[in-house]
C-alpha cells in the first residue's frame, strides 16, 4: 500500500483522531496556552493595531470562513452530490409508484436498487464530513486563543462604565455594555454566539466570490 492509498483509506480516520486529540488538550491549561501561544504569533500584530475584540473576533472568523471555504472546494465534489441527490429523488418516486401498483417483482426490484443507493448516498455523507474533520482541527486553537484572551475580562454582572470599553466588552442593542460571558439564547456565551454570526455571515460572502457549490 502507497502513501497515497494509505492516505484514501485511513486519512479521515486520522484527522478524526487529531481533531479529538485537540480538544481533549483543552483540559489541560498548559496545553491550552502553549497552542494559544503559537497563534497568537499570526494573530497577535492585529491585537497591536488596537482593535476592539469584537472586530477581532470578526477578523477571526472570515479568516474561518475563507480556509472553510477552500478546505470544501476542494475536498468535495459538489456536482457528484448534487448527481446522487437527483437520482436519490428519482428513486423514491419511482419506489414509491411500485409500492402503490403492488408488482411485488417491481418492488422487490427496487428495494435491490435501494441498497446500492444508500450505499452512494452514504459515501456522499462521508465526502462531506471529511472536510468539517479538517476545519475543526483548524478552528479550535483559534477558540483556544479567544478563550485565552477573553478568561480575564469582567464577567456577567460586573460590566459598567468604569471597567468596560469595547476592549473588555460589547454592545448589544436593546442590552447595552455586555460581558463577553454573558449568555443569550438560553445556552450561547456572548462570544460564541458574536463568532458564529459573524463566520455564518462571512462565510457566505466568501462562498460567493469564490462560486463555490453546495450553497
Amino acid at each position: 500500500m502507497n502513501l497515497s492509498e494509505f492516505g484514501k483509506k485511513y486519512g479521515m480516520f486520522i484527522a478524526l483522531a487529531a481533531m479529538f486529540g485537540i480538544m481533549l488538550l483543552y483540559q489541560w491549561e498548559w496545553a491550552r496556552q502553549t497552542i494559544a501561544g503559537v497563534v497568537d504569533i499570526i494573530i497577535g500584530p492585529f491585537v497591536a493595531m488596537g482593535l476592539p475584540f469584537f472586530a477581532l473576533i470578526l477578523i477571526l472568523a472570515t479568516i474561518t470562513g475563507f480556509y472553510s471555504s477552500l478546505i470544501q472546494k476542494y475536498t468535495m465534489d459538489y456536482e457528484k452530490m448534487a448527481e446522487v441527490q437527483e437520482k436519490m429523488k428519482d428513486f423514491n418516486v419511482k419506489f414509491r409508484e411500485a409500492q402503490m401498483s403492488g408488482d411485488e417483482r417491481l418492488i422487490k426490484k427496487m428495494q435491490a436498487r435501494q441498497q446500492a443507493m444508500m450505499a452512494e448516498q452514504m459515501q456522499m455523507t462521508q465526502q462531506q464530513f471529511k472536510p468539517m474533520i479538517y476545519i475543526l482541527i483548524l478552528t479550535i486553537p483559534i477558540f483556544f486563543w479567544i478563550y485565552e484572551k477573553i478568561r480575564y475580562m469582567p464577567m456577567p454582572g460586573e460590566v459598567t462604565a468604569a471597567i468596560a470599553d469595547l476592549s473588555n466588552s460589547i454592545v448589544i442593542p436593546f442590552a447595552g455594555l455586555s460581558s463577553y460571558f454573558d449568555i443569550y439564547l438560553w445556552v450561547f456565551p456572548l462570544w460564541i454566539l458574536w463568532y458564529m454570526l459573524c463566520s455564518l455571515c462571512m462565510t457566505q460572502i466568501i462562498r460567493k466570490a469564490l462560486n463555490i457549490g453546495g450553497m
